[in-house]
């Protein structure tokens, strides 16, 4: 620890920071308020939930490969975008469109498809592929949350953020698939762009 630190970190903060574990700790919470019919769990007539609808559909591989397989083949023409659970900077993210790239992920992979105790989990989320554009470019928006207690919950959010942007102009083009400057808003990708500026890096205030 520093000087200045009370704590290295929570106890089981991965349980949110993860993107498999938080993805399974918001489907649990979706159920929970289900269950004890809570106003939040509320649902429209088409049967989708009115406030909780957060995240696009995601699934955990390898271990919902099986789930994964049959959703797909009832909406063959959809885009998904497949992120390790615990890496950041953009790393090991693509999209997918057919399920031979996940044939070709899992044959690439050091450990076999079939492996699941021993493999590294995946999150495979439907792609957002109308997003909201700031002069026709993806971006995403970064808030600074101190957390000093979860029992209670005190949190203190700072007034000021930030936005992050892409380079190049969104297209949902299938030959731009692979252009993760068209995709990913992580200035860990963005700085390797030609058109990156290096002194605001590709963020507003």
């Amino acid at each position: 620890l520093g000087e200045l630190q009370l704590i290295n970190h929570f106890p089981n903060h991965y349980e949110l920071t993860r993107k498999d574990l938080m993805c399974k700790n918001i489907k649990r919470y979706r159920k929970d308020l289900e269950r004890d019919n809570h106003p939040l769990a509320e649902k429209d007539e088409n049967g989708n939930l009115k406030y909780l609808d957060i995240i696009p559909m995601t699934y955990i591989l390898p271990g919902d490969y099986a789930i994964f397989s049959e959703e797909f083949r009832k909406n063959p023409n959809g885009t998904w975008i497949m992120k390790p659970s615990a890496k950041s900077q953009g790393q090991g993210i693509f999209l997918v469109r057919h399920p031979k790239q996940l044939k070709k992920w899992a044959a690439s992979s050091k450990v076999p498809f079939q492996s699941i105790a021993s493999k590294e989990n995946y999150v495979i989320s439907r792609y957002i592929e109308n997003p909201l554009l700031v002069g026709g470019r993806k971006f995403d928006l970064r808030m600074y949350v101190l957390v000093t207690c979860y029992r209670p919950l005190r949190a203190y959010l700072y007034q000021q953020g930030f936005g992050r942007f892409c380079n190049e102009k969104y297209t949902t083009d299938v030959a731009e698939f692979d252009n993760l400057f068209v995709h990913l808003t992580n200035v860990a990708v963005q700085k390797h762009a030609e058109g990156y500026n290096d002194k605001h890096g590709g963020k507003w205030n």
